[in-house]
């Protein structure tokens, strides 16, 4: 089963609050424990989320006495691919894939190695076509929403 890391939901939860609540680069800023409170995601969780999604330069922290964060641009231009991959690093179904070695024991005589790439990037390419503004949609995130219910939605 192909499953996404909590951390991942928690990502497009915050990121989708962030624009919610108009917090564009344009726009004002929203503090870690104020998202943790909207959302109802613990506040060291959602300031870890914080931290990779900036490594990423999906969000950027302002620093001072209204510092908070802030989306780098609006969600309609955030595949949800590149929130996967910052968070829960390359997306590949099998160990094999790309060229990865040294994590399969019958890597040698493997009848299938190298035949998954094309699902790979299959996957890749419809997770690239979904960005975060159809997972958010036009309602408005409620506290505690998660990933599956907004794709629910």
């Amino acid at each position: 089963m192909l499953r996404l890391s909590k951390l991942t939901d928690y990502a497009v939860v915050v990121m989708a609050r962030l624009a919610r609540d108009g917090a564009l680069p344009e726009g004002r800023v929203q503090t870690a424990p104020g998202l943790a409170l909207a959302t109802g995601i613990a506040e060291p969780t959602v300031a870890k989320v914080l931290k990779i999604l900036g490594q990423a330069g999906l969000v950027e922290g302002l620093r001072g006495a209204r510092g908070g964060y802030r989306l780098t641009r609006p969600l309609a231009a955030v595949p949800l691919s590149e929130v996967i991959v910052a968070i829960d690093g390359p997306i590949a179904l099998t160990a094999c894939v790309d060229g990865g070695q040294g994590q399969c024991e019958a890597q040698g005589i493997c009848a299938v190695r190298g035949r998954w790439d094309p699902v790979n990037d299959a996957i890749r390419r419809a997770l690239s076509d979904i960005t975060l503004a159809d997972l958010a949609g036009p309602t408005r995130c409620a506290p505690a929403t998660h990933f599956a219910q907004l794709v629910a939605e």
